[in-house]
């Protein structure tokens, strides 16, 4: 495969390219309009993101981070409260929880699907004396086990608010869309992720009316009615000009899944004929393991498509791949409980062995839509050629 190709980890404007005549007009109309925040854009856009992910309430914020904040709000968590999360994700999921004054517990994940588990959730549990909240991650557009983790919820009589951040489409093993189950759903519509804005934005689902009713008055710095505040809220509005274009961009997201699924198909069949493995596999004949897919009705939508390879070449591989011109990134190397401000927290390195070992063998590959063959080819056969020349390196 030629050097000269090219393969960024996301290509943002060949998506735009395909959805400028729609966004465009819309644009236009906003500004026209000129009402910037909240307004009928918001509301037409809350109402189409409770239709798709099957709730009855959508309440849109500034950004994927607030919605996990007014999630937690409007639930009453606060100093010393407990709540459990993963390490193993992004730093907003805890960062929202320690803002209040509560503590993230931090739980280990699956390395098979690299989410958390009802099992390593009971072990966090264990360590729990104020325990008021479970905030699982589905992670890189998988959901996690919603049967198992709503009944460990349901025994200590807490709430489950699901961080999907990244999953946004995914269904779990019911074929029920995330978002729907929990006592909330948190969605980021950062620019990076499956359905991104043209900055920040975000949104909190729930079948809740009192509670998404806390939440708009929350997001709007507690006030009911106007200039009347029985509480201190956010100031996490959600403008007219991001909720034109992604509700524009809702109604490509599933054709944009549809080619992020075969795409990874395609990254799993050129994997597997070079010997590699799986994640839930421990050796293979080559030491590269891909990820797992879900089985129907489940549906995995490839936020990230996620490879390991051993600890001890990751770096040089990734350093290899930047000569090649091929994007990638680490989700995550520096996991939440080895964060330099949560060191208060007494979480002893080695403590979530699962979570700290796939920061350091995992890399993340472009997996965006619009790949072409040729591109995905270079990725593969560039990442193989590597492996196989330090696999002794890597495994000794």
């Amino acid at each position: 495969m030629p050097d000269e190709i090219s393969v960024p980890l996301l290509d943002l404007r060949a998506q735009y390219e395909t959805i400028r005549d729609e966004v465009e007009p819309i644009l236009r109309e906003v500004v026209e309009s000129q009402w910037f925040v909240m307004g009928p854009k918001v509301a037409d856009f809350e109402a189409a993101v409770a239709d798709y992910c099957g709730t009855e309430h959508a309440v849109g914020c500034a950004s994927g981070s607030d919605a996990l904040l007014l999630a937690l709000m409007a639930l009453d968590i606060g100093p010393g409260d407990e709540v459990i999360c993963p390490s193993y994700t992004f730093f907003a999921t805890a960062g929202s929880i320690w803002r209040l004054g509560a503590k993230p517990v931090f739980c280990d994940i699956d390395p098979e699907t690299y989410n958390c588990t009802a099992e390593t959730i009971l072990e966090a549990a264990q360590r729990c004396t104020r325990l008021k909240a479970i905030m699982p991650v589905h992670l890189f557009g998988q959901a996690v086990d919603l049967d198992e983790i709503l009944k460990v919820a349901d025994e200590h009589g807490v709430p489950v608010i699901e961080d999907a951040a990244q999953a946004i489409g995914s269904r779990d093993s019911g074929g029920v869309r995330v978002g729907a189950r929990g006592r909330t759903g948190c969605f980021s519509f950062f620019p990076s992720k499956n359905l991104g804005g043209f900055g920040d934005g975000g949104m909190v689902t729930t079948n809740d009316a009192d509670l998404a009713d806390r939440m708009r008055r929350l997001r709007n710095h507690g006030m009911e009615p106007k200039y009347y505040h029985d509480e201190v809220g956010l100031n996490s509005r959600l403008d007219a000009l991001q909720a034109a274009i992604l509700h524009v961009k809702l109604r490509h997201l599933d054709a944009w899944t549809d080619g992020r699924r075969e795409n990874a198909a395609d990254y799993d069949r050129l994997f597997d004929a070079a010997g590699a493995g799986t994640s839930a596999m421990t050796e293979s004949e080559l030491p590269i393991r891909r990820p797992i897919g879900a089985s129907s009705p489940a549906f995995h939508i490839y936020n990230q498509y996620v490879v390991r390879v051993p600890a001890a070449i990751r770096d040089d591989l990734r350093a290899h791949l930047v000569e090649h011109r091929i994007g990638h990134d680490v989700y995550y190397p520096v996991p939440l409980h080895m964060q330099e401000c949560f060191q208060d927290l007494a979480d002893e390195t080695g403590a979530l062995p699962e979570t700290e070992r796939a920061a350091a063998e995992t890399i993340a590959l472009p997996i965006f839509s619009e790949l072409t063959m040729d591109q995905k080819n270079h990725v593969v056969e560039t990442i193989i050629a590597f492996v196989r020349a330090h696999a002794a390196v890597g495994t000794s």
